[in-house]
């Protein structure tokens, strides 16, 4: 397709995108398993470098040993290591998880905090994690979610020249409203592990490929 040349036609190209991805993905939700804000925030922490099935696997168990985040603060990072081996990186996520629950212990009354500025100062808690949380969390579009998938898929659609996760948030939040942040991650997610992986893409079968004019587009 051509590209838009006005403001107006970058709008509605936009808008069409997230009208897809409704269509396509109208019940996309956050995969990671969780039962309120801390086991979030604790399973977004182990998501990195990871699958989210491989964390799904291993949260039920670790929310059964440590029930609140008063037991992962009581705990050594050395031995919480050992229970999220399989997630891999489990040293630096061991002593990021229990330095978030120290920190939420401690500063913040057992309450996973419910402001982008107050979660940045939670040990292993960046950005991102902050979105997952505060979005998925406590349904506070605070911002976009940038994790492999919304980048890659953003920039195959144009609607960032950036890869710098940061710049692509500041990207994303100028153009979709503010209402969506939260839905359009998680379709975006979808959509990046259904049609649009990073090798293959199956151009073929994908309702917004008259949208994209992606360098490896395959159609």
């Amino acid at each position: 397709m051509k590209r838009p040349k006005t403001a107006a036609e970058r709008k509605e190209r936009v808008a069409e995108i997230v009208s897809a991805l409704d269509r396509l993905y109208p019940d996309a939700h956050c995969a990671l398993l969780h039962r309120n804000p801390w086991e979030l925030l604790v399973a977004t922490i182990l998501s990195a470098q990871c699958t989210d099935k491989r964390v799904n696997e291993v949260t039920p168990g670790l929310f059964l040993k440590y029930p609140t985040p008063q037991d992962f603060a009581a705990v050594k990072p050395e031995v919480l290591a050992l229970d999220i081996r399989s997630t891999g990186f489990f040293n630096n996520k061991a002593k990021s998880v229990v330095g978030a629950a120290r920190r939420v212990v401690g500063t913040f009354g057992g309450v996973v905090p419910r402001t982008m500025e107050d979660l940045l100062t939670v040990p292993g808690a960046a950005r991102k994690t902050a979105n997952v949380v505060l979005g998925s969390g406590y349904g506070i579009a605070s911002g976009v979610v940038v994790d492999t998938h919304v980048s890659r898929i953003s920039q195959r659609l144009d609607l960032t020249k950036n890869t710098d996760p940061v710049k692509i948030e500041q990207d994303l939040v100028k153009i979709i409203p503010q209402e969506r942040w939260i839905q359009f991650s998680h379709q975006m997610i979808f959509h990046g592990r259904a049609l649009c992986m990073a090798r293959s893409p199956e151009c073929e079968e994908c309702p917004v490929s008259p949208l994209c004019y992606a360098k490896d587009k395959r159609a």
